[in-house]
């Protein structure tokens, strides 16, 4: 079972298996019945996983939540696969769900990945990224919706590009701050735009950004999705958490 809270892969193709070995499925597991995808995300310490806020989940008893890792088909159990326990889901102090302002999250794992051919970490930008000239040639992936109404099993991606903030602004009620970056397609057919949340962007072969929100209906045309940007603010405060 695969679960929408967020951003969905729209007009991509099937990633190239474990092309991508530092995309992680983050899955809801309830004991004795069954576990379902429910936001991406990226592995970037052998036991640190970075992911959007909204990502955030409530678990009861006989429930974890699980990452996993090396995966290219989420529903089943495969050989490449971790699936490693997170104890800690650490949203970023000032992330506010009104205004979408701040949407990151470190998760914690129970302990460290096996990095291999499968499972490898995703190197943080250094410094910061101050931002993205227009036009910049990205990619996302992730294992949410293909259309408005079904959901891939495999992992796909789709290519993008930045959107000038000053054009984007004037699409969205929410603020456009300079920790978030617009990318879209110039014919709104093809981003990341409310389900595959928390899954990272690359840009220029870099570790640009997260996915964090869009517009309803995705993909609306002409209306690009928002990520947060992984500004020196952020990575300076992953730093002080992680160490």
């Amino acid at each position: 079972m695969v679960y929408d809270p967020g951003a969905k892969i729209i007009g991509g193709h099937e990633v190239k298996r474990h092309a991508r070995p530092y995309i992680v499925s983050l899955q809801k597991h309830i004991r004795g019945n069954y576990t379902f995808h429910y936001c991406g995300g990226a592995l970037i310490r052998p036991n640190w996983v970075l992911t959007a806020a909204h990502c955030e989940i409530t678990i009861a008893s006989g429930q974890d939540l699980l990452a996993v890792l090396g995966a290219h088909v989420c529903s089943k159990i495969e050989t490449s696969q971790q699936r490693l326990r997170i104890i800690r889901q650490i949203p970023i102090a000032k992330y506010n769900k009104k205004t979408k302002k701040d949407d990151i999250m470190l998760l914690q794992l129970e302990t460290d990945a096996k990095i291999n051919q499968y499972v490898n970490v995703l190197n943080l930008p250094k410094g910061g990224i101050t931002d993205m000239k227009s036009g910049t040639r990205c990619t996302v992936a992730g294992w949410g919706r293909t259309k408005t109404s079904n959901y891939s099993d495999t992992l796909q991606e789709v290519e993008v590009e930045v959107i000038d903030r000053r054009k984007c602004k004037g699409m969205y009620q929410t603020k456009i701050t300079q920790d978030m970056i617009c990318v879209g397609d110039s014919e709104g057919r093809k981003n990341a735009c409310y389900g595959d949340s928390g899954g990272p962007l690359i840009c220029d072969k870099m570790y640009t950004g997260i996915v964090s929100f869009g517009e309803k209906g995705c993909p609306y045309p002409l209306i690009p999705a928002v990520y947060t940007l992984l500004t020196k603010k952020y990575i300076d405060w992953i730093q002080d958490t992680i160490g």
